[in-house]
């Protein structure tokens, strides 16, 4: 039972390796070089951290969160990046969630939230005034999108709610996915938006523990206990964001695929619509039009 349980984990790390890995061949000269100078930037960023030792870069971290929490309008700048990482190809929403709970604690979640509510709704607004043309002259000529807004309508607000709560596609994606189903409404997009909240509670806390044992102040002030139980705290809430996005994003799969309603081979479509989405992004991609 136990080698039954790691399997779908495991396949399912698997097939994403390798859909990063024939994503990465796709690329061009200039894309294989981007991805390798990230890679390298990465290592010499642990490197840093080695050599100046994490604990010096933690309180650094920690002060400056604090002058940003004491600044009149770092609130402000926090929800107006927010906003502007919900517009692709920007990313950043969940680090952003975080810092949030590392400068403001769980107050950073009405920050967070709000913005993540704002800042998806705006970009749905803008997108689909931008590209209605290009979406109508791009969903009539794939039969993929075509399944998906079947399905969509069909199933309404419920089934929109599951695929926004999913992690796949990511949030900036998510965002311009919706955009691009012209059946989804603005209201229908923004109620299923709110259902996201537990995860932006979850990274929130994530966010607010990471202060407490970042600042050299606390820490002394914290018995061994303490420092144990929060970096368990901190453990086990990234291992519940990382196994409820697993368990989600297949839960979600499993559900467009086995649709009453539709034939078998709509339901296919329409869940590797989804599946495949930033490959075929008609919002994102001018040379698929």
């Amino acid at each position: 039972m136990s080698v039954q349980r790691l399997a779908a984990p495991v396949a399912f790390l698997k097939k994403y390796a390798t859909y990063a890995l024939n994503r990465y061949r796709k690329l061009h000269f200039y894309g294989k070089l981007f991805i390798w100078l990230v890679v390298f930037f990465d290592l010499c960023l642990v490197a840093l951290i080695i050599v100046v030792t994490p604990a010096r870069i933690a309180q650094v971290s920690h002060d400056k969160a604090i002058l940003l929490a004491s600044t009149r309008f770092g609130w402000l700048a926090l929800g107006g990046l927010m906003v502007c990482v919900s517009f692709p190809p920007l990313i950043g929403h969940t680090t952003l969630i975080t810092l949030c709970g590392f400068a403001y604690g769980m107050k950073g979640f009405y920050i967070s939230s709000t913005a993540s509510v704002l800042g998806s709704a705006l970009a749905f607004v803008v997108l689909r005034l931008l590209f209605s043309n290009r979406l109508k002259a791009w969903s009539s000529k794939n039969q993929k999108w075509q399944a998906l807004e079947s399905v969509v309508t069909t199933k309404g607000l419920p089934l929109i709610i599951l695929i926004r709560v999913s992690p796949f596609p990511p949030w900036v994606y998510s965002n311009s996915l919706f955009a691009s189903i012209q059946t989804v409404k603005l209201w229908q997009f923004v109620v299923a938006t709110f259902f996201i909240f537990p995860k932006i509670l979850l990274h929130t806390f994530i966010g607010s523990k990471l202060a407490e044992l970042s600042d050299g102040e606390q820490r002394n002030h914290m018995d061994t206990r303490t420092k144990i139980l929060d970096g368990v705290f901190i453990g086990v809430s990234i291992a519940v964001a990382i196994f409820t996005g697993w368990f989600v994003y297949n839960a979600v799969q499993s559900h467009i695929r086995n649709l009453e309603g539709f034939s078998p081979e709509v339901d296919e479509l329409a869940a590797e619509a989804i599946e495949r989405y930033d490959e075929e992004a008609p919002l994102l991609s001018p040379e698929r039009v």
